[in-house]
């Protein structure tokens, strides 16, 4: 069976609980939107990633309520330089959506979002780990897989093969 064509196109998308919520309550907040493999990503400007993920999670009509994961992408070279990757699902309406948050290189952080949701506790522990990426706020920022003394942070693209020697 063909995959379908992908859809980037937010007037085509408007639609969708998630982004038709977001656009509701503030447009100028999102940059983008995509449909793609039966799933929903959505990208927002950095600022605004708290509020509008407390939209989601709080507004009848969505309740977007379950963090499922917080990961990161490095897209070294290119700038902006990494992604952060938030999955949240609503049991109400048996969907997900991933959120993306765009961050440069040179200004690596962001907002924690573990004030609303404690079990973005270690997710947002590992990105800072292996990326290096910020959590402005967040309770306990170390390291929770590599050794406290290890150099660097080894999923950035930029990081040695085989470590810093």
């Amino acid at each position: 069976m063909p995959l379908e064509t992908a859809i980037d196109n937010i007037e085509q998308l408007k639609d969708r609980p998630a982004l038709a919520q977001l656009l509701a309550w503030r447009p100028e907040v999102v940059q983008a939107a995509k449909w793609d493999r039966s799933e929903l990503t959505i990208w927002l400007n950095r600022g605004a990633l708290c509020e509008a993920l407390a939209v989601l999670r709080d507004d009848p009509a969505t309740q977007f309520a379950f963090l499922c994961d917080v990961t990161a992408v490095d897209w070294y070279p290119a700038e902006p330089r990494f992604e952060v990757v938030y999955h949240v699902l609503s049991m109400k309406l048996k969907q997900r959506v991933r959120i993306k948050v765009k961050l440069s290189g040179a200004d690596a952080s962001i907002d924690s979002v573990t004030p609303m949701w404690p079990g973005a506790n270690p997710f947002e522990r590992e990105v800072f780990d292996l990326f290096g990426i910020r959590f402005t706020g967040h309770p306990y920022l170390r390291r929770i897989m590599m050794p406290a003394d290890w150099e660097g942070h080894p999923l950035r693209k930029d990081y040695p093969v085989e470590g810093y020697r």
